[in-house]
């Protein structure tokens, strides 16, 4: 039998909305924190006032959701043609060149920095390296090859942890590499360890809703996965006790440190459980701008980078805005900022035809490298 015998096509793959959802709120979400953080004034960030104190505790699972989604989807897909040989799956082939392009323009936005494009751009490649072990060595599920990846590099975060302040690891490697697990603070903003974590457990996600695929659309399936993200949401720390007591570490407690970030895992898994729901109650969700946000983050993410840091140009509205407005011009200029770019998103495949002459032969360039027909 032919491999395009065998290929599920596009249009009757089950469609996961709620997955563009989360997407499009995470995009948003970014667009908001970001200028708010750059233009808020010094005197105004008071931890103790509830809106401002909420506002830092929701942004905070930004990233996770990102991280989480970006396995989760990259997976999903992957394994419609997973009994294809290795290198001649188009998904893989796909895959690399998304991950060179995301550390490509990750280094071309901020080269001093290992930031959250780098880390999402290895975590694809990581997961294609787990993909690709999966093809020789099917001792176990492949879902279990990424929580085992997942949980180990939630937990090297335990020993990095330990370092003393201002101690880099590994501790004699260049910067470039320091960054990716545990450098200056300025520029390992999202290491590998412990944030590719989350796209690990995300890639878990995908198997597990590739192979139930039939029952993602049935009532049990958010419900379950609503009450293990609430779980893990709310009982982290005892859990993580539990099983360090269990294990019989003479560090009890230490475990307890990775907390925050199964209780983030909770969260996302929350969120997407509850988008889940919502695609249910809506039924079948047409193609909108909304979505269509969703689904064009790297080129947003780029473009904001540019506009409201300067990446690139060396201009950007924080040398206008850098903290220097109060909570009203913050609230009216984060509202214009995501307007703009949700603008642009309405305009951008009539923006994208206009520069088909550029981008053309770019993308044919590449896809020529990475053997895409």
């Amino acid at each position: 039998m032919s491999n395009q015998a065998i290929e599920v096509p596009l249009a009757k793959r089950p469609r996961l909305a709620f997955i563009d959802m989360a997407r499009s709120i995470a995009i948003l979400l970014m667009l908001e924190g970001h200028f708010v953080d750059d233009s808020l004034m010094e005197d105004y960030r008071d931890y103790s006032n509830p809106i401002f104190s909420t506002w830092l505790y929701i942004r905070g699972f930004t990233s996770p959701i990102f991280l989480t989604v970006t396995g989760l989807v990259f997976v999903y897909l992957l394994l419609f043609k997973r009994d294809e040989p290795y290198f001649a799956n188009v998904r893989v082939k796909k895959g690399y060149k998304r991950a060179v392009e995301l550390v490509f323009w990750g280094f071309v936005l901020q080269y001093y920095a290992f930031h959250v494009l780098q880390c999402i751009g290895l975590g694809i490649f990581t997961t294609l390296i787990i993909f690709g072990i999966y093809k020789l060595i099917k001792v176990i599920p492949l879902w279990a090859y990424y929580f085992i990846a997942g949980t180990c590099l939630f937990g090297f975060n335990l020993y990095l942890d330990q370092l003393e302040k201002g101690e880099l690891w590994p501790a004699n490697a260049p910067y470039v590499i320091q960054n990716m697990f545990h450098g200056p603070g300025h520029r390992a903003i999202f290491p590998i360890v412990p944030w590719m974590g989350y796209t690990m457990y995300g890639a878990m996600f995908g198997c597990l809703l590739h192979d139930f695929k039939d029952q993602v659309k049935k009532w049990k399936t958010p419900i379950i996965t609503f009450t293990v993200g609430l779980i893990l949401f709310s009982f982290s720390k005892e859990i993580i006790n539990f099983i360090d007591t269990m294990l019989g570490y003479p560090f009890t407690l230490r475990m307890a440190i990775l907390d925050w970030l199964y209780m983030r895992l909770g969260m996302v898994i929350m969120v997407l459980s509850t988008l889940m729901i919502v695609e249910k109650l809506i039924g079948d969700v047409k193609q909108n701008l909304f979505l269509k946000v969703g689904q064009n983050t790297l080129t947003i993410y780029i473009f904001h980078m540019i506009v409201l840091y300067g990446s690139i140009t060396g201009y950007g509205l924080n040398k206008l805005f850098r903290k220097s407005l109060d909570p009203y011009q913050v609230t009216i200029g984060a509202i214009l900022f995501i307007a703009v770019f949700v603008i642009f998103v309405k305009y951008l495949d009539q923006i994208k035809a206009k520069l088909e002459f550029i981008l053309g032969p770019i993308r044919r360039f590449f896809n020529l490298i990475f053997g895409i027909k």
